[in-house]
């Protein structure tokens, strides 16, 4: 019997696509998943359109795959978010014993969490109510490939010791190509500098041996997590302060203690990088990478590089950013969020 895994995908105002994520979730060969979508406390109609993507109203186009309309419609599952921190869910039989493919669990958040927040409601009801052996994160800005998820738990189960795994993720689209790498395993430099992150074979053309090989990590990218029950029951959920960003390096470095990471080159999927958040200069993004970094490293490094990354932010980082940010794309107001992320970490 496979490991029972529930998907988790966190949707806020992004039901385009979600929608995409779904349609190529809903063809994986894995045979014991749910599919849970949290929603975040959208604003616009994506709840709405949600429901008529499952219904079979809305079709999906993906350069990755053809429509089908073989699983429409399918039967969503709505519960509240009180229900779900509750674990109160009256039809969890009947969603259980429901088809792969033909059901989704839809958790409606009353605000927008975070991912942190917003993951954590549906982590902790996969574990708690639906009992699953594994949860999957997944970002709703993915197409998957239909062996990813089967590859993954292959992993996890290969050893008692692995607690969490990662896939090989490429760009949806660079410069036009769909065989660019965004990740294939890597080290998270988190421990003694300013954390950066070591990706093997990033923005490279695939060339189908070079990041072939499954291997340790010290963390893990929080596109697509795959994490054991044990895991989450050993070391909690995510710090719900990060809200977005870093919060998956947080929870790595906390399973690492006790667990192997695991890199599994045959999981793939593509992802449209940084669009969540607005893209890689947005005042969201700013903020949250420079916060969560500094937050970061006073939780988890010593005194001493704590004080070296906070001296780096305030010196030779502000002039990189000025640079960057005010000289190159004359955007000098993302300054504001910068010394505003940096600020909040020293208070909290």
């Amino acid at each position: 019997m496979n490991p029972q895994v529930s998907i988790i995908i966190l949707n806020w105002n992004g039901w385009e696509d979600t929608i995409e994520c779904l349609e190529s979730l809903y063809r994986i060969n894995y045979l014991n998943y749910n599919v849970v979508l949290i929603d975040n406390g959208s604003k616009d109609e994506s709840i709405e359109k949600i429901q008529e993507y499952c219904s079979g109203k809305i079709e999906v186009n993906s350069k990755f795959f053809k429509y089908s309309k073989d699983n429409k419609p399918i039967e969503v599952f709505e519960i509240s978010e009180k229900d779900a921190r509750n674990n109160e869910f009256s039809k969890k039989e009947i969603f259980l014993k429901s088809k792969n493919d033909k059901k989704l669990l839809l958790i409606k958040n009353e605000d927008n969490y975070g991912f942190a927040g917003g993951n954590n409601v549906g982590m902790k009801f996969a574990i708690e109510c639906l009992n699953s052996d594994y949860v999957l994160l997944l970002n709703n800005d993915t197409v998957v490939d239909e062996n990813f998820l089967t590859e993954m738990v292959k992993v996890g189960e290969s050893d008692e010791k692995i607690g969490v795994v990662g896939s090989k993720i490429y760009y949806y689209d660079y410069e036009g190509r769909d065989d660019v790498i965004w990740y294939a395993g890597g080290i998270d430099q988190f421990n003694k500098n300013f954390l950066i992150l070591n990706a093997y074979g990033k923005n490279k053309v695939d060339d189908n041996f070079r990041y072939n090989s499954q291997i340790n990590l010290k963390s893990v990218v929080g596109c697509s997590i795959l994490l054991k029950k044990s895991v989450l029951l050993d070391i909690g959920f995510f710090d719900e302060y990060y809200f977005l960003y870093h919060e998956e390096m947080d929870l790595c470095i906390r399973a690492k203690k006790n667990w192997m990471l695991i890199y599994s080159p045959k999981s793939i999927l593509w992802h449209k990088v940084a669009k969540s958040s607005g893209g890689v200069l947005s005042p969201v993004r700013i903020y949250y990478l420079t916060r969560n970094g500094l937050y970061f490293s006073k939780k988890h490094n010593s005194k001493m590089y704590y004080c070296i990354y906070l001296s780096y932010l305030l010196s030779l980082g502000l002039l990189i950013r000025i640079w960057q940010w005010v000289i190159i794309n004359k955007k000098p107001k993302l300054l504001k969020y910068y010394f505003k992320g940096i600020y909040d970490a020293l208070v909290v």
